[in-house]
């Protein structure tokens, strides 16, 4: 199936969202200095990646080059929300972390819930909406 313009146009926006999410990500840890644990490593894994899947995707205009990279952000958005709920309620999953950085070290506070691993559920959530997006427009066609 050919991809349309619109779809070529949402592809560079998922590639952009990710792509501030990686840099964002690496500013936290390069520039500021904090040290990320256990569940930031997981989302990290599951996020860098994007740049390149989607990256790809949008270069060869095809949408079924990103599909990993959808199912690469429906892992892991739950683990960020995850992450979130440990950080913010507390909760003996943080233990999970072991040793190393805690999870439930908050480096940032912003308005007094925008965390990192917040940030990180609204990355993958909106690339989540924006493929679904794309997915439903496909069907329409």
């Amino acid at each position: 199936m050919k991809t349309t313009r619109t779809e070529e146009n949402l592809l560079l926006f998922i590639w952009g969202v990710a792509f501030i999410a990686t840099c964002g990500s690496l500013f936290y840890s390069e520039v500021m200095q904090f040290e990320p644990c256990k569940l930031c490593w997981f989302q990290r894994i599951l996020m860098y990646p994007l740049v390149i899947i989607i990256g790809t995707a949008t270069i060869k205009k095809d949408v079924n080059i990103a599909i990993p990279g959808f199912i690469l952000s429906v892992i892991g958005a739950p683990l960020a929300l995850y992450h979130y709920f440990i950080q913010k309620v507390g909760h003996a999953g943080a233990n999970f972390c072991g040793q190393g950085a805690s999870c439930t070290a908050e480096y940032v506070n912003y308005f007094g819930f925008i965390t990192i691993p917040f940030l990180s559920l609204i990355a993958f959530t909106a690339i989540i909406i924006l493929f679904i997006v794309i997915f439903v427009k496909r069907r329409g066609r």
